[in-house]
Parts: C-alpha cells; structure tokens; sequence
C-alpha cells in the first residue's frame, strides 16, 4: 500500500461523452494515437487528430488552435496549463504532435481545438476530448509501484487447473476519502481474465460495455509484452474493501502456437500476472494494490478452469465451482502462496508498454444464433455412400429447421446423441451455451466450419461435423455439469475457435436451452462499405469483412481455426489496404508492424530480414522470404498512404533500410531478390518464385524512394530510385524475351514454391503466367509503349482463355479451366483487378469478378461460403473438400480484391502523392458486362466520410453519381461522359458549377477538380 497524490478523473468523462456525441459539430472527430478518449497513452509526444465540416463547398481548415489542460474548466486560451499551441498557419489534423509541457504519468487530460479556414473565418470550437496517459515507463519498474510478476507458488507448468489468484484489501472510503477514480493495470505472461469486487473487468464499446478475450494478446514475450489500462471506479466505489482476482491462462505463450521461439518451452513456462490498482481520492491522496508475493495475495488451482490451450479448447467442470472467491470475504486461508515468476531475470531486456489499440473483445451485435439444430442418433448407409462412411440419422422430431424457431429452440440428447447447431455465418469466437442436466454429466461442444458429405475428402458421415482441415487441432469445449436445477450457462474465456457448426455430444441425457455464437475480434470499428444491386457480389463482399473480424484478433492471422492461427506476414501485407478501407485498423496494424520489427532483431537472418511469420519462431523459414519479409516494407507504407501520418515511416526507418541493405549484400550487383520459399502462393498457375522474387525487391525499393521523400531524406531516396533502375534493367535482360518478334515474360527460369503442400509435383512454371504478366505491368518492367501493349495482349489471352489460346499452350495448366478465369495466387491476388483496370481492360476485372467456375471469387459464394478461403477449390458440391493439408475456410487473402472495389469499381482512391485522402480521386469503373447497374461505396478517411455511388439507367444511356468530398480535402473526379457539359449538376454543365475547375475530357472520360462538398450529378454516356 502507498500514497501519493495525482490527478485521474472517475467513469466517463462528460467531455468524453460530449466528444462521442459529437457528430453534428462543425469540427469533430477528435482522437489521440488514432484513438478516441483513450486510457493508458505511452507516448510523450502523443498525436491529435480531428475533422471538420461545413454546410458550405470549398471550405478548408486555414489555422488551428489546440488546447490541451488538466481539467476542463481550464480549457480556455488564458488558462490551458499544459499547452496552448497558439494559432498555427497550417491544413494538417492529421498526425498533430503534442508540443507542450511534459505529461505525467496515470493523468487525465482534457483538450480541444479550434478551427480557421482558408479566409480566417471562425469554423467552430470541438466539444473537449480526453486522453488519459498510462505508466510512460518500459521498464516495467518505473510507476509500477512495486509489482512483481507473481504466479502459484509451486504450480508446475501445464499441470491441470488454471492458477486462481487473489487479494483483498480495504479501501479508505469515507467522507473524507471519497473514491475519485480508479484504475487497473494489468499484464501476464500467458492471459488473464481480471475481476474487481466481484465483478468481470470490461471495457465501453457500442454505449455499453463488453469484455475482452485473451489479454494482453500476443507478442514476442522475450522483447515487448503489453499492458492493459482499465477504467474500473465504478467497481471500486462498490464496496468498502477491495478484491482483486486473476484466472490465469497458457494463451498463446504455453501453446504449440509458439514452437520455435526462443521463449517456448516443451515443458510450459510459469505462467505470471502483473497489476497495480490505483485509487485516487477526492483529497488528492491515492492508494495502490500491487502484485507481490508478501502473503497478501493467494493462489488455487483446484477451481473449474481445468484445462485450456488455443488449439485444443477448454475443460470446465461447473462441479468444482468457488463462489464468491472474485469479491470480498472470502476465506482463501486454505490457498497457497504465491511466487515471484522470474520472468524479467530470464529476459532483462523485455520491455513492458501500454497496448496501443483497440483489444480484442466480444462484439454483441454480431451475435449469432442458431438458423437450425439437427439431432443425429447414429449412422446409416455406409455400404451405399461413395466414400463408405455413410450419412447421419436424422432424428426429425428433435431437430428444428426453421431459422425461426431455431434461433431459441431447445433440444434434449442423450448418450449417443449427437446435435448440430449451424449459426449460419463462419465467425470467430466462443459459444456461450445454457444447458440442465444431472451433476457430472460430460458435454462436449467441437466446432467446425464445415458439415461432411459424401465425397472422398470427408472424414466422417454426411452431415456430420467435418473436422479434418483443423489437423490437431481439438478445438473443443468440454463442460462438466454441477446438476443446477435452475440451469447453467457458460463461455470460455481462455481460448477461441473458428466455426460455423458446433456438433455437441454428452454422456447422460442433457437439454441444451440456448447457445449463442459470440464473436470476439480486434476490428470493431467499420469504416468503410461497398454494396452493389448483385446479391453474389453483395455476398462476397460480406465473406470478405467477415473474414477480416475473425482473422484480426491481437495479431493478423492467416486462419482461426486449425492449428496454425500464425501472423503470417505476406497474407498481411496483401490485404492491408483492403482492412483499412474497411475497418479502423490503424493502430492495430501500426503494433504489428512494431511486433514485425521485433521478429526481425529476434529470428530474422542476420537480425535484418524480415520474418514470414510474427510474433514467434514457428514456420519462420530462415531465406528466400519474399512476398512475406516485404511485409516491413509495404505495411508502413500502405499505413501512411491511408492515414497521411508519416509517424510510421521515422519509426521503421532503421530496420527497413536494415533489410534492403541485408538484400543487397545477399544478391549484389545482380539485383536479383533474396529469393522466394513460398512464391505466388497456391496459383493454379505456376510462377518461377525467384522471379516473384525480384518483383518484390523492385516493388519494395519503389516504396522506399516514396517513403524517404516523405521524411525528408531526398538523398536516400535518390539512392532508392537507383536501385529500383538497376532492378529493372537487371529483371529485363534475364526475363524480358523478343526472340521471334514477341516480348515474353520469361516467368518460366525457375521453379514455384518448393514447399507449397498439395502442389502437382509435375506442374511447371510457365511463361507469361498471369501473375508475372500483372507484376510487370504494375512497375513497368519493359521497355517500349509496343512491350506494354504486348503484354497487355499476353494477359487478356491468358485470361480468356479460349479454344485457340488453349490449342496454342496445350501444356499451360490453363487447359484445365474455364474461360475468363484467374489464375493467381496469394501474390497475384490484389494486383490483378487494379493492373487490368489501368490498362484499360476493365471489362476483363468485371468478367474475372462475375465469374463463378473454378478458380474464382464466386464459386466459393456459390458453394455456400460465408468468408474467404485459403484455396480457389477448397470445397466445391461436385468435387468435395480440397487439400486437407492446407485447407481454411477462413482466410483473408484472397478478400483482397475488395480493395479495388472501393478503388475502381466505387471509385474511391488515393492519390499516392497525397496521402491520407487530402487530395483524392474519384474514378467509377462502370461494368461493361452490364450485370452490376448500381454501386455504393464509402469509406471514413482522416478527413471525413467520402462517399461515391453510381447508378447506369436507361438501357446503358445515363448515369446518375453522388458524391461526397470531406471538408479540408479536395478530389479529382474522372467519370464517363460523351462530352465535358454532358455532366450536370441539375441543369447546369458541371464544368461551369462555381468551384469547379474543368480538367479536360478524352477517351469517353470527363475530368474535373471538386472542392469539398455533396455532389447529385447526371451524365449522358452516349
């Protein structure tokens, strides 16, 4: 215990109220660290943000004024005590470094701004806005008041039962010490469910609360681990004593996840918690609750958690139950000790930082209930059935097929029973179920995304649970009954599941009388949506956001379910822009890229290349990592491009000119990539993977040249563009071929990926794979307009694919599909419909999204998807399931093409030397399919919301647009017209609409310049 003074505020704030309400001020949107009125900031320089807008066209930010103060009466241009930034001449709100007196640590602060346009006019005062700082410390010694890393005296990794730990102390709650605020911060090695006075620690979300799931995430736990900061005064004000209680959990830190890293042991490590409790009083003294293995703190493992593993699920026995042991006055006198954990001996550089995002937590709107339960007595029919394992008997008397009434129906099994909850929707997350039953009774909950039919790939009866894609994976929920005649209700908290399906079994007769798929994701913000008049398009697009919440869960996964659930880098990089269109994700991705730079110090070649996978050792394979490396590349560059904060970039500056250096000593005057282990990734057309290589190495050193531009280094990024000349000089001469007249991209000098499982050993590489041809094109890899047009040639036969261009490549593993089919894998994926659309082949980006034969994005749609998979086959009606080695039914990759929907097919793109969506493009690619006629899309940038709809009517003849360009931001708008005045605004020509600027019309295209503001336009297109 201890005291001091301070300054911390109780509860939500008013002003962090006032803030979130304030979507009708004329300036808004404030945030700090990319956060709205966040707890625990680490930063000593923070970064603001804000937005503004204005009922009239044209109107930007001219001057700002921030204030930032220690409480808000204060916040006033006299008494602002902490800064007053004065009139600033400047259009940034984006990224705005806090350049005041310097802040202390576990503080409030409360700040507004004030906004000038470009004439001096006042444009409005923001509500004020809070953000609270956490510890300012890394050491994890400093502001921690003495909190040790304690755990379970004597607990014996992986042994059964979860630790329990808790304390209680009494609170100096009275009239002169009335609770003012309190806070809790909280870290373990392993994760943790936290409890004050009773109750379960929970964070805001939706003008509610929710929990979290599996804090304080992963990381590589021998470098960083992180912190969480909690709001807890409402439970602290409760009760005249406080009680503090931890479960502990192995996460990710105990699990096969971590194989491989140098923290993992075989034998488990200790598992540890790490808190302070602090309590502030109206007097200004304070009080604190520290972990530290002085007595005041008891450990049990002999409560209900009996086992839990990421993979594997968890084993709860409701028997074994401690009631009351999280509140106060409980007897814990017959607990053990606890223990100091070492764990800062073994790793005395760790550093312990506040977690700068949004956690992973339950999102209750996204619940799922059942849509149909189906009760299964046993097997029949194995003689008759393809595969020899038969189909489920149906008991049709139990099961409920209406999504009605199956949403809360009960169902009754017994030994031998088997129930099948469909919820509809592939999602990731827990079950939280209700069930009664006699005490003792075993039930066990497996999940799956699939239901098993009757082709070769099953691994059990039609319609039973297909679980062979999970591998080892158990990925079950075990719950023991105490026999509560009232009911029980559970959900595990100390591991996660991917499904659609939860099969459920027990050994007596159980009623299950609800059961509710609760999703739990890291991507709780929408920001950005594209809907068109097609329901598969409509659908797809749905797969794709899905796939985002499920697989953005602390750290980009490349799947939820299986046992893998890895940061894959290159499934990363290759869908950023497509997440941050459509989701806050900011600060998510930004702790990434932080744990990408770890991995790289800890298990990159030469402590300079970038890893495959990160956090952790498992997969990383030691060279030819491009694809997935370039990760530490692209992903700060792809941050920046979306955000304008060039934070990013001076922050990775060092390790990413560490990595093209370490390239360069490994290829050298041959500027040749590093090679490729993993290549154009499940293409059912074969890349040479050194060619996928060097592209990457050119793409990357065109990133840096940008970059370095950006942050003021015009030496480096001449060097940079240098390189990027001697890349593609050297990619020409090996690959570019004209013998017989005709440029060839020579993608067949090299084999595919080596390691790629379930590949056709016989398959080879071949020559103007569709792939190579993309990546040509979109850096310009050849010499003449005549090469280009060749090309372009060369891709749109390839993806036609017709009768002659077969009978011309009889060899081309092209034969084997349909016309108008991709043929790209991870690598190829998002630059397909872009790389077309600029070339000028819409029609051919439109053919390949409609397309519904193998590989496409919609025979997944049509085979009943409901997110993105990690195959182009991994299941089909006709075939069955893929691959079994490598065959996720939720996996993001592919859901990169969502990106060019909001860039072409929405017409909402970035300026690339604009960043950030100050100055924009808006460019809608009609379909000349014909078959999308109406597209909606928008996207909430730095800025504000931009919005870009189209409608085509009469029969193909006129266009209908809306538009909405932020205030402070401008846009170039390109749109198809017959003419310049053949778009209006009403009745008057755009071009002669006041503001507008006129920029020309060629090629069926209108171009004008948009000051901000709503747009309703009419177009004649022919």
């Amino acid at each position: 215990m201890s005291a001091g003074a301070g300054v911390m505020g109780g509860g939500t704030s008013a002003a962090a109220e006032a803030a979130g309400g304030s979507e009708g001020a004329a300036v808004w949107g404030l945030t700090v660290e990319h956060r709205a009125d966040p707890l625990g900031v680490d930063a000593s320089r923070p970064r603001f943000g804000w937005r503004m807008r204005s009922a009239s066209r044209g109107r930007s930010q001219g001057s700002y004024q921030i204030l930032v103060a220690s409480s808000p009466d204060k916040l006033s241009t006299a008494r602002a005590d902490l800064w007053n930034s004065g009139r600033v001449q400047s259009s940034d709100s984006v990224a705005v470094h806090y350049a005041g007196e310097p802040l202390s640590a576990s503080t409030r602060y409360h700040w507004t701004v004030t906004v000038w346009d470009t004439e001096g006019r006042p444009v409005g005062v923001s509500f004020p806005a809070t953000f609270e700082t956490g510890l300012l410390s890394t050491d994890g010694v400093t502001g921690w008041d003495g909190a040790q890393w304690i755990g379970m005296k004597g607990k014996a990794p992986n042994s059964a039962g979860a630790p329990m730990l808790r304390t209680q102390e009494t609170v100096r709650a009275d009239s002169r010490h009335q609770v003012r605020g309190a806070r809790l911060y909280v870290s373990a090695v392993g994760v943790y469910d936290a409890y004050v006075n009773g109750e379960r620690v929970t964070v805001p979300q939706d003008g509610g609360t929710t929990t979290e799931l599996l804090p304080p995430g992963w990381t590589n736990y021998d470098v960083r681990v992180n912190y969480m900061t909690y709001d807890v005064t409402d439970l602290v004000t409760r009760e005249r004593a406080v009680t503090l209680a931890f479960v502990l959990g192995n996460g990710w830190y105990n699990g096969r996840a971590s194989e491989g890293s140098t923290y993992y042991s075989k034998d488990g490590n200790a598992l540890a918690v790490k808190a302070k409790l602090l309590i502030r009083y109206a007097d200004g003294t304070s009080q604190t609750v520290v972990t530290e293995p002085d007595g005041s703190w008891k450990a049990t493992d002999t409560g209900p958690y009996r086992a839990d593993d990421i993979y594997d699920g968890q084993t709860y026995d409701a028997r074994m139950e401690l009631p009351g042991w999280t509140s106060p006055g409980f007897d814990d006198r017959a607990w053990s000790d606890t223990e100091r954990v070492p764990f800062e001996d073994r790793y005395p550089h760790v550093r312990l930082l506040a977690y700068p995002g949004e956690t992973a937590r339950f999102m209750h709107r996204w619940d799922r209930r059942p849509r149909s339960i189906t009760v299964a007595t046993g097997v029949t029919g194995q003689d008759s059935s393809p595969n020899g394992k038969g189909r489920i008997v149906v008991d049709h008397g139990r099961s409920v097929v209406d999504p009605g009434k199956a949403a809360t129906a009960q169902v009754t099994i017994g030994a031998g029973d088997t129930a099948v909850f469909d919820l509809g929707q592939n999602m990731v997350g827990v079950a939280r179920y209700s069930l009664r039953g006699p005490a003792g009774a075993r039930v066990e909950f497996k999940f799956g995304e699939m239901l098993n039919d009757d082709s070769p790939g099953a691994d059990g009866p039609e319609g039973s649970l297909y679980r062979a894609n999970l591998r080892s994976a158990k990925a079950t929920s075990t719950y023991i009954l105490k026999g509560d005649h009232e009911g029980e209700t559970h959900q595990d908290s100390l591991t996660f599941y991917g499904f659609r399906y939860v099969s459920v079994t027990a050994t007596d007769t159980v009623t299950i009388t609800s059961l509710t798929g609760k999703v739990a994701t890291s991507a709780i913000h929408d920001i950005g949506t594209v809907t068109t008049n097609d329901p598969a398009i409509n659908q797809l697009i749905s797969n794709v956001r899905w796939g985002q919440r499920g697989n953005y869960l602390w750290v980009p996964t490349d799947c939820p379910q299986r046992d893998e659930r890895l940061g894959w880098t290159g499934d990363t990089q290759v869908f950023a822009t497509t997440g941050l269109y459509n989701g806050d994700a900011t600060a998510f991705l930004s702790h990434f890229q932080d744990t990408v730079v770890d991995s790289q110090t800890v298990y990159g070649m030469d402590k300079a290349q970038f890893t495959g996978v990160a956090p952790g050792g498992r997969y990383n394979f030691p060279g030819g990592g491009s694809g997935w490396a370039d990760c530490g590349v692209i992903l700060p560059w792809t941050l920046w491009q979306m955000t304008a904060d060039p934070t990013v970039i001076d922050r990775n500056w060092p390790a990413m000119t560490r990595y093209l250096d370490w390239i360069r000593t490994q290829t050298g005057d041959t500027h040749a990539g590093q090679g490729s282990l993993t290549g154009d990734w499940l293409a059912p057309q074969k890349t040479s993977a050194q060619l996928m290589s060097d592209v990457y190495y050119g793409y990357v050193a065109r990133l840096m040249a940008q970059m370095a531009r950006a942050i003021g280094r015009p030496a480096e990024a001449t060097t940079y563009e240098q390189l990027f000349g001697d890349i593609k000089r050297a990619f020409i001469e090996k690959y570019l071929s004209t013998e017989g007249g005709t440029v060839t991209v020579r993608s067949s000098l090299g084999d595919a990926s080596p390691i790629e499982p379930g590949a056709d050993p016989d398959e080879k590489t071949e020559d103007n794979s569709q792939t190579a041809l993309l990546w040509v094109l979109k850096l310009g890899f050849y010499d003449t307009g005549a090469q280009r047009r060749a090309l372009v040639g060369h891709l749109a036969d390839n993806i036609g694919n017709d009768a002659a261009y077969k009978a011309a490549h009889p060899n081309s593993s092209r034969v084997r599909y349909a016309e108008n089919t991709l043929s790209v894998g991870f690598l190829g994926v998002n630059v397909l419909a872009p790389v077309l659309t600029d070339e000028g082949r819409a029609d051919l980006a439109y053919r390949l999204l409609h397309q519904d034969a193998l590989p496409s994005w919609l025979f997944s749609v049509n085979n009943g998807a409901t997110t993105v998979w990690e195959r182009w086959n991994s299941y089909s009606e006709d075939v069955g399931f893929g691959p079994v080695s490598m065959n996720s039914f939720n996996h993001y990759a592919y859901g990169a093409i969502m990106e060019w929907m909001y860039t072409h097919m929405a017409g909402i793109a970035r300026d690339p030397d604009s960043p950030g969506f100050k100055r924009f493009v808006l460019q809608p690619h009609l379909d000349p399919t014909g078959r999308i006629t109406h597209v909606s899309g928008s996207h909430r940038s730095p800025y504000g919301e931009i919005k870009s709809a189209w409608t085509v009517g009469d029969g193909g003849r006129t266009l209908e647009y809306e538009a909405v360009v932020p205030a402070n931001s401008e846009a170039t708008l390109r749109l198809p017209a017959a003419s310049g005045d053949a778009v209006r605004e009403g009745r008057t020509p755009l071009a002669r609409v006041q503001g507008v600027r006129f920029l020309g019309h060629s090629d069926g295209v209108a171009s004008y310049g948009l000051p901000s503001g709503r747009y309703r336009l009419s177009a004649t297109l022919r």
